[in-house]
């Protein structure tokens, strides 16, 4: 239930912040009528369903996506929480993984993503590794090996960005840099290869069924999320069996 609440919020998110308005005023309403959306009306995925899929002012149809999402972010909550159990990591994995999907949504809509976001994905970050130091639950070794992660995926992409003249976006460089501090140097290099491999993959699969032409904008940052959601639930299996395997 907590996973559905912070997913509705995902979702005025999603719509605002590239608009650059605010996520806070004025309060969720209808986009065609404007009408103020009522309690009963904003109850996570089960409005969706009383409603009929219908506005209850204009009647007009309200897209399932926003329904989607909030289901998609309480069922990563519950991944997480299978994962990680209950303790301070948990939460920190939490609110990145609800970062990560308004990344994807926003990227997918907009071909961009907001410097707001990348912003706060490495406070967040940053501020986890703070307490966990602060905690004694973490040493400054890990610290450093945090930050050599945030150069290995910043950098990586920065220079694939100077040698391929912008194709990849600066978006997809803060990005990759945020997310190499949370996952550390060794993990670093399971999300990029997992990065492009996802990529590779649904690219050509896109191109293959006619969904994209091969002259279409793909953006990268779904993939990196998606990447960063494999490491996040299993990076650790996977690098323990790529080490055992070696």
């Amino acid at each position: 239930m907590f996973g559905l609440i912070i997913g509705s919020f995902l979702n005025v998110v999603i719509l605002r912040l590239p608009k650059n308005k605010s996520i806070a005023y004025p309060p969720s309403h209808c986009q065609t009528c404007h009408k103020e959306l009522t309690p009963i009306e904003l109850i996570p995925l089960f409005s969706y369903l009383f409603l009929r899929g219908r506005c209850k002012g204009c009647g007009v149809r309200i897209s399932p996506r926003y329904s989607l999402i909030e289901l998609l972010n309480g069922l990563i909550y519950i991944l997480i929480l299978s994962v990680y159990g209950i303790q301070l990591e948990t939460f920190f994995a939490l609110g990145l993984a609800s970062l990560l999907i308004v990344v994807t949504f926003i990227d997918l809509d907009h071909l961009l993503i907001p410097n707001k976001i990348t912003s706060t994905i490495l406070i967040w970050v940053v501020t986890e590794s703070v307490v966990q130091l602060a905690s004694n639950q973490i040493s400054i070794t890990i610290m450093l090996d945090r930050f050599y992660g945030l150069l290995l995926g910043g950098g990586l992409f920065l220079i694939i960005a100077i040698i391929t003249k912008g194709a990849m976006g600066g978006g997809d460089i803060k990005l990759m840099g945020a997310l190499g501090y949370y996952f550390g140097l060794t993990h670093t290099l399971g999300l990029i290869f997992f990065s492009f491999t996802i990529g590779g993959v649904l690219s050509i699969a896109l191109v293959a069924l006619k969904v994209k032409s091969r002259k279409d904008v793909i953006p990268f940052g779904p993939f990196i999320c998606l990447a960063a959601f494999v490491m996040l639930i299993y990076g650790e299996h996977i690098i323990n069996w790529y080490t055992n395997l070696s």
